[in-house]
């Protein structure tokens, strides 16, 4: 008897202080992907990495923009580019994300499957008032980004 209280008491002393604690993790999605621009999940939070042509150095560097699904948003902002295919004459949209602001511009093509996208990236903080502008996509290349 002696010896099952003392490998319990040892079984509970190594349990309790521990220095190894298994943590939680949530798993990373790679959505979709075109060249180097791709959008990952972690969780509930989605962020599209974009390569940016809008620099100082002449290289293209990948940016990110991140946003939460609360209302469906993630679908919600696929519609919302794909709707701007679409509108005649083609125009650009803003949108408000949490730490950014976004514009999607289009440019028009005589052919309407020519037509492009670029996000217009800049931060809302104004301490680093950065912005950046990806590269053009077309509806196709939105399509495989967003996995639809």
């Amino acid at each position: 008897m002696k010896k099952i209280i003392t490998l319990a008491a040892l079984f509970f002393s190594f349990a309790s202080f521990a220095q190894i604690k298994v943590l939680e993790t949530v798993p990373v999605e790679k959505l979709g992907k075109v060249n180097n621009n791709y959008i990952q999940k972690i969780g509930d939070e989605y962020t599209v990495y974009y390569t940016s042509i809008q620099n100082d150095d002449d290289s293209s560097t990948l940016r990110k923009f991140s946003f939460k699904n609360v209302n469906n948003d993630y679908a919600s902002l696929y519609n919302i580019i794909m709707g701007g295919f679409g509108a005649n004459p083609l125009y650009d949209i803003k949108l408000e994300l949490p730490n950014n602001y976004i514009w999607l511009h289009y440019t028009g093509s005589v052919i309407p499957e020519k037509a492009t996208v670029q996000f217009m990236v800049s931060s809302k903080e104004a301490t680093s008032a950065t912005s950046s502008v990806s590269e053009p996509f077309v509806k196709e290349q939105i399509n495989r980004l967003f996995q639809k």
